[in-house]
């Protein structure tokens, strides 16, 4: 059965945790290999351990050298709603995400433009979530309009391919332009919890991926955000 991810959001902050994405990040422009010989299902486990909200796993190959067969394998493999990540532009990849088991599909208000609307009903029908990202005032109005129910709010500038350092300054600014009742998660650049309490000010969820894969200890850190630097 489809987990779904705004209802494990829900539900993590419930539980008085910290409603946490953890990605797995095969490869970074910026930072290059991340998986440094771990294994993606060694990761995956580690996550599921520290009672993460949820899963993400970018797809796209030329830059981030995912793989779809990977998503699909960590969506067999996991209890957890999985969000796929992608440049996603065609009612196809809906389709493809939602055969593959996922729960959750990106779609970037940039690259879309008016068709965001469209897509969020596509993936509805398929029974999967779409995740709405922006990242400026421009986006915002966009989303709006969509009918998402979750929103994510990228601190990094898409078009840089992840080369900014992004600041949660972009969604301390953004988040308050959201007059929706969509739950919004914050996204990328937040590797502190002094970040972490600043993004959760704002949204009721995180995105964290290269700082979970660069720590030395990544489990330790994972459940550091979980449970925000207690014992929780």
């Amino acid at each position: 059965m489809r987990k779904y991810l705004l209802k494990m959001i829900k539900l993590r902050k419930q539980e008085g945790l910290n409603a946490v994405i953890a990605e797995i990040k095969v490869h970074s422009p910026r930072h290059g290999d991340m998986m440094r010989g771990r294994s993606v299902l060694d990761i995956l486990k580690a996550y599921e351990r520290c009672d993460v909200a949820g899963i993400s796993y970018i797809t796209e190959e030329k830059h981030f050298r995912g793989s779809f067969e990977t998503f699909r394998e960590i969506c067999r493999n996991t209890d957890l709603p999985v969000l796929r990540k992608d440049f996603v532009t065609s009612v196809d990849e809906v389709e493809r995400t939602a055969e593959a088991d996922g729960s959750a599909l990106l779609l970037i208000a940039r690259v879309l433009g008016d068709r965001t609307a469209e897509l969020v009903d596509v993936c509805h029908d398929h029974g999967i979530e779409a995740l709405v990202e922006v990242h400026s005032r421009d986006d915002a109005s966009i989303v709006i309009e969509t009918g998402a129910r979750l929103i994510g709010i990228n601190n990094r500038d898409i078009s840089r391919l992840e080369l900014d350092d992004g600041s949660v300054e972009v969604t301390e600014t953004i988040a308050p332009l959201l007059k929706t009742p969509a739950l919004k998660v914050s996204e990328s650049g937040i590797s502190s919890l002094e970040h972490l309490a600043r993004a959760l000010k704002h949204a009721d969820a995180v995105l964290v991926g290269t700082a979970f894969m660069l720590a030395d200890d990544l489990e330790g850190k994972v459940r550091e955000f979980v449970r925000g630097g207690g014992d929780a």
